[in-house]
């Protein structure tokens, strides 16, 4: 892909993904989150949170020579994922540098639009998207989101209703969707 198309697409993706930026060669920053699923690393540029890794997965990141940490950076981020942990947020308020496909970006921002403890399937969110019959697709690209949680891709169920799919492990969708069911109920009882 060349630059002056990954502009244009970043360019089209603020227009259709708010709080998306570019991201680009910036002085990559790190830290560590401990949390509900463990220790997560979380990782970010000049632009925003760029992905959130979670202990033991398969496609997470690792700390490069080149990125520095910074426990400083990331004091909003950990905050609001602290306080989702304990059931006092719903929706994040976070920058983010996303990378991705113009399918993904749409993807990814169709996911922020699943209300905190509710579930869709892969097939449901192909239709919010305009596409029916991409349901895998949609897999494809939910199971590629860098940032989960803040981005809830766990929200996504397979059209049975079943658990499927989860780049983070079935374990820590299952235990997302358990404290975002836990909290709910919580949250409508008399």
């Amino acid at each position: 892909m060349s630059l002056g198309f990954q502009t244009d697409l970043w360019r089209d993706a603020a227009t259709c993904c708010p709080g998306i930026h570019e991201s680009s060669m910036n002085q990559i920053r790190y830290t560590y989150c401990d949390g509900l699923l463990g220790r997560m690393l979380l990782v970010a540029d000049e632009h925003g949170l760029r992905s959130i890794n979670f202990p033991g997965s398969k496609r997470a990141e690792r700390p490069q020579l080149e990125w520095r940490e910074d426990r400083r950076g990331f004091t909003e981020a950990t905050r609001q994922l602290r306080a989702y942990f304990v059931g006092e947020l719903t929706d994040f308020d976070l920058p983010l540098a996303l990378r991705g496909t113009e399918f993904q970006l749409r993807v990814w921002q169709s996911l922020r639009g699943i209300a905190y403890g509710d579930t869709i399937s892969y097939g449901q969110l192909a239709a919010r998207l305009g596409n029916p019959k991409a349901s895998r697709a949609v897999g494809l690209a939910n199971g590629s989101n860098p940032i989960p949680i803040v981005i809830p891709c766990h929200r996504v169920i397979g059209s049975n209703g079943s658990l499927v799919g989860y780049g983070g492990g079935l374990e820590n969708k299952k235990a997302l969707l358990a404290l975002e069911s836990r909290q709910r109920s919580l949250i409508s009882s008399p």
